[in-house]
């Protein structure tokens, strides 16, 4: 899943004493025989106006110093990327944003589109940060091998020859090894978790209050596991599941991407300009079969390259994240079928290839200039946080057995996105194995009531996830239910973003189960 700003583009240092430091600090830090993390917990964070011309005046920003491995503290630090804009009046503390990914980084998001929260700044100073090997913070890269990164993702790879497709991982999963340097083997949410409760420190915050988006929604549920003492006011936005392998989340996501399709094409076809007639299911026939000659026949880009079907898929797949989007995707759309012009897809897809990565992240732990960020930062990022958060690596014997059984399973959940799913089952074939303490230990949590909002059209994160995790974070989740379209809620909804702030600001939670209505029609 994707970040919500990705789709539309998205109390000062801490001066407690060193006595309150240490009443602070978490108990694995204080633990007989435990690590010492008491020197990552008495920090102070300097602020600046961040530099760059792209960057608002206002915005500020710093570093916390974390370990490299928690279980290791004095076997290496790396620095994490920090950015705020100050509270407009008196702060309370800081209310901490993650804007979702897995691999999207904070920082630029929060620059882009800050405006959607600055009615946050009433209360708090607006925090964000580039999570470890995101961003600023140590990126990990594929280098050369991006292409075959960005493959394995977007569905090109043809996963009728499960051996070739096995092939073709295992080269993408050794290339991305030899250029993240330090970080790769330490990534994943649950160190990013345990980074942020350094920063509730620095910050001078006794509680973490917290607004995560998409993929933030897991990273706050594991906060909540691992810290429920030091929880405050957290809004999980676009609600992830915890319990779902990635085979099973991209059956989900196809059967929920082809309803927001849906949603989209009973749209379109209102408007007799609509390129696929007026007619809604004819309109999805047609959609199929546009995406299965595309992909017999791929047409020249604008950009030099093939275009496919399976790049037709990708950029609607961008588009049905924003209802606001919508009328964008039908001119697109209306180019490509009327005139064979691909330039309004690729710019909603943001491109449909990487042109190259920059050199791979220092290995010394420091912060790398936003310039020298890899290009290829965000998917390599989503594959190897994904891959270290899952405990599931099918052998090669498993995935050719199973691949037929599998590649039906998600063609009947979308004819039009299903092969565009199906090679998430193998994103993590030949990577080390992922953690299984999101899966077996995040539940029933003890903390102050949290807000989960699921949004009924959602393509990203299905509305049924909301349930399932609010069932299993216990009786502190409290969950909204937005009836509108498209990914999250908060920056499309003005019921939504009114409840949040409400809870946030003051402590207001509406009732559990109860809803907000669509807002006006496009």
């Amino acid at each position: 899943m994707l970040s919500v700003h990705q789709r539309c583009a998205f109390a000062g240092a801490a001066t407690a004493t060193l006595a309150l430091l240490a009443a602070g600090l978490p108990a694995v830090a204080t633990a007989s025989g435990g690590p010492d993390l008491s020197r990552f917990y008495r920090q102070k964070i300097k602020w600046a106006a961040c530099e760059g011309d792209s960057m608002p005046k206002d915005l500020q920003c710093g570093k916390v110093t974390v370990p490299l491995d928690y279980a290791n503290p004095g076997g290496g630090t790396l620095d994490v990327a920090m950015a705020r804009y100050r509270a407009t009046g008196r702060s309370r503390g800081s209310v901490v944003l993650n804007f979702g990914g897995p691999g999207g980084a904070g920082i630029s998001q929060l620059a882009l589109g800050g405006k959607d929260f600055m009615g946050l700044t009433n209360g708090y100073d607006v925090v964000t940060f580039d999570p470890r090997g995101v961003g600023q913070s140590s990126p990990v890269s594929c280098g050369e091998g991006v292409d075959d990164a960005s493959d394995a993702t977007s569905g090109t790879v043809d996963s009728s020859d499960p051996q070739a497709v096995l092939k073709e991982m295992k080269k993408a999963a050794d290339q991305c090894a030899k250029h993240p340097g330090p970080v790769l083997p330490h990534i994943g949410t649950v160190n990013v978790s345990r980074d942020m409760d350094v920063m509730r420190q620095a910050l001078g915050d006794k509680k973490l209050n917290y607004l995560g988006f998409s993929y933030g929604t897991r990273l706050a549920a594991v906060y909540a596991a691992q810290f429920p003492k030091r929880t405050g006011r957290l809004v999980l936005d676009g609600v992830d599941t915890l319990t779902e392998s990635l085979s099973e989340q991209g059956l989900v996501g196809a059967a929920a991407q082809q309803m927001a399709l849906e949603a989209f094409l009973a749209w379109c076809t209102k408007d007799l300009g609509c390129p696929f007639g007026q007619d809604p299911r004819s309109a999805r026939q047609q959609v199929v079969q546009l995406v299965d000659s595309l992909d017999t026949d791929p047409v020249p880009s604008d950009l030099g390259q093939q275009f496919s079907g399976q790049d037709l898929v990708g950029a609607i797949s961008q588009a049905l994240y924003s209802e606001q989007l919508w009328p964008t995707l039908e001119a697109a759309l209306s180019q490509l079928v009327q005139d064979g012009d691909t330039r309004g897809l690729t710019q909603l897809s943001g491109g449909i290839a990487f042109p190259g990565a920059a050199a791979g992240a220092r290995r010394d732990g420091g912060l790398v200039d936003a310039q020298d960020v890899p290009i290829d930062n965000l998917p390599a990022a989503l594959m190897a946080i994904d891959c270290a958060d899952d405990p599931d690596r099918p052998t090669a014997d498993q995935v050719t057995q199973d691949i037929d059984k599998l590649r039906a399973s998600y063609e009947e959940a979308s004819p039009v996105f299903g092969q565009y799913r199906l090679t998430q089952v193998l994103m993590c074939y030949g990577r080390p194995k992922g953690t299984d303490y999101i899966r077996d230990k995040v539940r029933d949590v003890h903390t102050p009531k949290m807000l989960l909002v699921g949004t009924r059209g959602d393509p990203a994160t299905p509305y049924r996830w909301t349930l399932e995790t609010a069932k299993r974070l216990g009786s502190s989740a409290v969950v909204l239910d937005n009836r509108g379209e498209g990914h999250t809620g908060y920056t499309s909804s003005k019921c939504v973003h009114r409840k949040v702030d409400d809870f946030l600001l003051y402590g207001s939670l509406p009732d559990s189960g109860s809803s907000c209505a669509p807002d006006d029609d496009i």
